[in-house]
């Protein structure tokens, strides 16, 4: 799936991969991972990049519904940097679709720092839910603007680049936010969901249909997740 393949122009921060034949009733953005410091310029052919294509593919499998738009969130730096680079960026991806489909109920599916990225954007009232995938949660990180909002956390047990153990605290202060929130602990999974990678895409893409369908009700994967008590193992 090359850059050029976008419909999109260069420049913007959404890189629209699918655009429905009528207007949009929905929306679902992609943001791969990152560092926690680096002001290159990020690429499409970086790693981080590079591993959210399947993801990217899960998305587009996701629904039989023809009017949800699918696209990815293209970042300036390759790093978070001391100004939440990728936050800006993503609502600026959103600010772009916006513009070009009006206000349509958007699902964020992020990748490690385009985890963080992406529950941090949920601040964003288009943005109902949150697909965060061995998200980078720090001690602390802010939790409270994510009343209503579905959030769904996938973490390997055997990450050892970002902490389950903060995925699951942070879980905890969304849902006392308000939040519907839940935590699918991937036994056996890594940080770069290598391991199990199969899994990890068939999850998401249950998910993602799940949640674009949260309006009746969470169900499967995602509200078994969301009702349990703690960290649902899987």
């Amino acid at each position: 799936m090359a850059e050029r393949e976008a419909l999109t122009a260069a420049g913007t921060a959404l890189v629209v991969r699918r655009r429905p034949p009528t207007p949009p009733g929905a929306a679902v953005l992609v943001l791969h991972g990152g560092r926690e410091h680096g002001r290159e310029r990020s690429r499409p052919w970086h790693p981080a990049s590079l591993r959210m294509r399947p993801v990217v593919r899960a998305a587009l499998a996701a629904t039989d519904r023809r009017d949800v738009l699918v696209g990815e969130v293209r970042y300036r730096f390759r790093g978070w940097n001391d100004t939440a680079d990728p936050v800006a960026d993503t609502v600026r991806a959103l600010d772009e679709l916006r513009a070009g489909a009006g206000e349509v109920p958007v699902i964020l599916v992020g990748h490690s720092m385009g985890g963080r990225a992406a529950l941090r954007a949920a601040a964003d009232p288009s943005v109902h839910a949150v697909l965060a995938l061995a998200p980078w949660c720090p001690p602390g990180e802010p939790a409270g603007h994510l009343a209503g909002t579905s959030v769904v956390v996938l973490h390997g047990d055997r990450d050892r680049v970002t902490d389950p153990g903060e995925s699951a605290r942070y879980v905890r202060r969304a849902r006392e936010a308000g939040a519907r929130a839940g935590l699918v602990l991937v036994r056996g999974g890594d940080h770069a969901m290598l391991r199990r990678a199969g899994d990890w895409h068939r999850a998401t893409a249950s998910v993602v249909a799940q949640l674009l369908e949260s309006d009746q009700g969470l169900t499967g994967l995602a509200g078994e997740a969301c009702a349990a008590e703690g960290p649902l193992p899987w």
